[in-house]
């Protein structure tokens, strides 16, 4: 039972990225910076940084099984999301503990292309994502790539991201973000297929090479406005502000993919 005077309080359950840039690092900083308080269950460890991946080791089932076990013993999760979660082992354990605790409030950041175009979930896993998971999620928020996986066809125009949008849907879950930032044109678009409703999304297209995470970040920033209670629409629509502000503030750091300003630092240039 929800305590009112608990702090807002939200679950990122997601792989771990070394670099910082993404996975669970980037949800924990962008809850933080949306003040809501984040909890983690690590689902896999990466050895990656901002030039690539060197490396993927996922966590046993057991493990992850216990990390949901002292979580929801303790916490009052009002809000939850998923990140990289591996194989379709790893989709079916979170799946079952997300119906073991019924935590509500579910986002699914579909991780299953990387940014270079490789795969990141086999298609078992996949396979597990629209049969176990989907059906028990709040919102599914793909970028174009995922959304054609999951929709099982080629996104090429908005009345294609429209259509896809309508197949995702009918896999079980109520509400979809197709996301457009890996289109073409000076504004990046993102068509949202609620329930009830349907809308477009839009924003400056940056030029930066700081664009590391911007999928677990937005995902991230609407699951820590669930928590404070917003309506999902209005979650989502300050979640899409929050990104148009920190992505035109990039940081400069390490020397490929960087990650996100999540904390909206004010750009600093030392010199020695």
């Amino acid at each position: 039972m929800r305590d009112p005077k608990q702090y807002p309080t939200a679950l990122t359950i997601a792989g771990s990225d070394s670099g910082g840039g993404a996975g669970m690092q980037a949800d924990t900083k962008t809850m933080q910076a949306c003040q809501t308080y984040s909890t983690n269950v690590i689902v896999g460890l990466t050895a990656q940084n901002t030039l690539g991946v060197q490396g993927a080791h996922p966590v046993e089932p057991d493990v992850i099984d216990a990390q949901f076990a002292s979580i929801m013993a303790d916490f009052d999760v009002r809000a939850a999301k998923t990140g990289a979660l591996f194989d379709a082992i790893r989709v079916q354990t979170v799946a079952r503990a997300v119906k073991k605790y019924e935590l509500s409030n579910l986002i699914v950041d579909p991780v299953m292309v990387a940014k270079g175009g490789a795969s990141l979930l086999d298609d078992a896993g996949v396979a597990a994502m629209k049969e176990d998971l989907l059906p028990l999620a709040l919102l599914v928020t793909p970028n174009l790539p995922e959304a054609e996986l999951l929709a099982g066809m080629a996104i090429k125009t908005e009345a294609d991201m429209v259509t896809a949008g309508n197949k995702i849907q009918q896999l079980g879950v109520p509400n979809v973000i197709v996301k457009g930032g890996h289109g073409d044109g000076p504004q990046v678009k993102d068509y949202v297929l609620l329930a009830d409703q349907e809308f477009w999304l839009t924003g400056e297209r940056i030029h930066t090479s700081s664009k590391h995470g911007t999928g677990d970040t937005l995902s991230a920033a609407i699951t820590a406005y669930l928590a404070q209670g917003e309506t999902l629409e209005a979650a989502i629509k300050e979640g899409h502000s929050y990104m148009n502000t920190i992505i035109a503030h990039p940081l400069n750091i390490g020397h490929g993919h960087g990650p996100l300003n999540q904390g909206n630092w004010e750009v600093q240039r030392n010199e020695i």
